[in-house]
């Protein structure tokens, strides 16, 4: 689920109800100039084979968005974290890198 900041209340909200199970369905659904909050709790297997569901939130910054919500964004950034609980962000710019997001995960950066 994708959260966006209202730019008129300055509310962070869910910019719609889809769960997305596939990276590829969430890569091609974000806009190309637009920032978006991103909670992600994705399942894989560690390479000791251990199973683990790391519970990240991804902010989503492409290279081309507005600097004014380029700003917005950059100040929300620890709100989210802290409202959403999570223990890492990780800022991706395209979705090259949201397709790849395992291998970050993993921690391989």
């Amino acid at each position: 689920m994708a959260d966006i900041i209202d730019s008129k209340s300055q509310e962070i909200r869910p910019e719609d109800d889809e769960v997305y199970t596939k990276m590829e369905e969430l890569a091609d659904e974000l806009p190309e100039s637009s920032p978006r909050f991103i909670l992600l709790s994705y399942p894989l297997t560690l390479g000791s084979g251990r199973l683990a569901v790391p519970y990240v939130l991804l902010y989503y910054l492409p290279e081309n968005c507005n600097p004014s919500q380029r700003m917005m964004y950059a100040g929300a950034v620890e709100l989210m974290r802290n409202t959403a609980e999570v223990n890492r962000v990780i800022e991706v710019e395209s979705e090259e890198d949201i397709t790849s997001i395992e291998s970050k995960l993993q921690g391989a950066d």
